[in-house]
């Protein structure tokens, strides 16, 4: 029987993740570090452009179209990257777009190939499938290009942020891999590797190399998809992720479906908002677009996985559906108080911060403890709404999936609705929201009650008994002020007057 507490990463649930998180002192300072660097520089970046809110708006707007219109739109993608010389497949779920890209990689390869081989650009949809662990179990060797996945497979470790997914190493531990680990995927790191930038760039662009000028297929994600035109778009910051668009004889695109827009003029506000949101770049540094295949120019064959794996539950919530307009800038994770103290591996998913929080809980359905546990993982400050350039209203989302998960459900999986028993300490809170209402359904028992606790105030404990024990072993309770409310609107009234 599978053990409730862990979760598909064999990682426990975000309560106890974040708690022992908070006490890794190299971690944290790490995470510190580099998120309050990032959020700077964004915050640079933005306020560059005087019609930044505009952006932000026309963003949202295009994406909110988008999604409304999402069959029409995907069906014109479909037909157009057909047009121009691609397949497209469709996938439901995981299981079925690790089967499509097996398939296809062994079909590229051919029946000879002892060990086929892959080269990876950085994708979020393929960490969320597990393909490369598909791939593995298939015989195939995966591997990823983009230098901090490069890092973190190396390390046999789990990325922990959307846009640096090493972002909890250093330089020191990222050398201490680079040393230990690179000679048994291809090339060693040379003899008395320091933990200078540049070495440790050199390092991988010379592990690398080989691998690209070497391998027959690509697999590769996208920021975005054209409608009209069936094109792709990568954005990425070091040109590994260009060769794997261009070397390779076949390239396998995995992309979720609400990556889609509408036309080509549509992508002139994300090519504004992205970077600078991202790396707080005015442009990014290697855009790559490409339309199908084209004799003599690049790939002879390209394939399309289009991947919804909960995606289209998702997009059947009023309120939780603007989490599919995000574009994994990651602006959220760095300003946020608790991804900068818990860091990303505590969310359970390859989906860390305030956009895990809201989006792994409708893709994955809220009936595991994990998953339960992170729409709680937030402080519900609204940082995140504040930086997102799409505008997605997380601490809403954020409610909207608390009271979810208090009511037990339903939730709706793979066209099923079931109800989900509530989590472990739920049934309480339920309790006390409902005695609240029946209080504020009542003046006059609210008045008595407030009167009484007027008097007692004077008996106010230092912690919570019970349930409420655990609340304030971290936190201290507000003292009660000298005077209720409602007796201060009362004498402020009979002043007025």
């Amino acid at each position: 029987m599978t053990d409730p507490t862990v979760t598909h990463l064999g990682m426990p649930a975000f309560p106890t993740a974040a708690r022992d998180a908070v006490h890794d002192e190299v971690l944290r300072a790490n995470l510190r570090r580099a998120t309050h660097t990032i959020r700077d520089r964004r915050a640079r970046a933005v306020a560059e452009l005087a019609d930044w809110d505009r952006l932000r708006a026309a963003g949202k707007a295009v994406k909110d179209h988008t999604l409304r219109h999402l069959d029409r739109y995907l069906l014109q993608l479909e037909e157009a990257v057909t047009a121009a010389g691609g397949t497209v497949h469709w996938a439901a779920d995981a299981d079925e777009a690790n089967r499509i890209v097996t398939a296809l990689v062994r079909a590229a390869c051919g029946p000879d190939t002892e060990k086929p081989e892959v080269v990876k650009v950085k994708s979020m949809a393929t960490q969320e499938i597990g393909l490369n662990e598909a791939l593995e179990a298939a015989g195939i060797a995966a591997y990823e290009t983009d230098l901090a996945e490069l890092i973190v497979q190396l390390g046999h470790d789990r990325p922990s942020h959307i846009l640096v997914p090493a972002i909890h190493r250093n330089r020191a531990e990222i050398r201490e891999i680079f040393a230990t680990e690179m000679h048994h995927w291809g090339r060693p790191a040379p003899d008395g590797l320091s933990d200078d930038p540049r070495e440790l760039a050199e390092a991988a662009r010379l592990h690398l190399r080989e691998k690209f000028l070497r391998a027959k297929v690509a697999v590769s994600g996208a920021n975005f998809m054209v409608a009209e035109t069936g094109t792709m778009v990568v954005f990425e910051s070091e040109g590994n992720g260009r060769m794997c668009l261009t070397l390779p004889e076949t390239l396998i695109s995995v992309v979720g479906i609400e990556k889609v827009v509408p036309t080509f003029r549509d992508l002139e506000i994300f090519l504004q908002t992205l970077p600078r949101s991202s790396t707080a770049e005015r442009m990014n540094p290697y855009t790559t677009m490409w339309t199908g295949t084209t004799e003599g120019d690049g790939p002879t064959a390209f394939h399309l996985v289009l991947l919804d794996n909960g995606r289209t539950d998702t997009l059947a919530d009023e309120t939780g559906r603007q989490a599919l307009r995000c574009i994994r800038c990651s602006a959220c994770l760095n300003v946020c108080p608790v991804y900068e103290r818990a860091g990303g591996h505590a969310y359970g998913s390859v989906y860390p911060g305030p956009i895990g929080a809201v989006l792994s809980p409708q893709l994955r359905g809220t009936a595991s403890e994990i998953d339960a546990s992170l729409p709680y993982a937030s402080t519900l400050c609204g940082a995140c709404y504040e930086v997102c350039p799409v505008a997605i209203d997380i601490p809403e989302i954020l409610v909207h999936l608390r009271e979810r998960v208090v009511q037990g459900g339903p939730v709706t999986r793979e066209g099923i609705r079931v109800r989900i028993r509530p989590a472990h300490g739920h049934t309480a809170e339920r309790a006390a929201m409902r005695a609240a209402r029946l209080v504020l359904d009542h003046p006059g028992a609210l008045r008595a009650g407030e009167r009484l606790l007027a008097r007692a105030r004077r008996l106010r404990p230092r912690r919570l008994p019970g349930p409420g024990r655990a609340w304030t072993d971290s936190r201290e309770l507000p003292p009660v002020p000298a005077e209720s409310f409602r007796d201060w609107w009362t004498r402020e009234r009979e002043t007025r007057t």
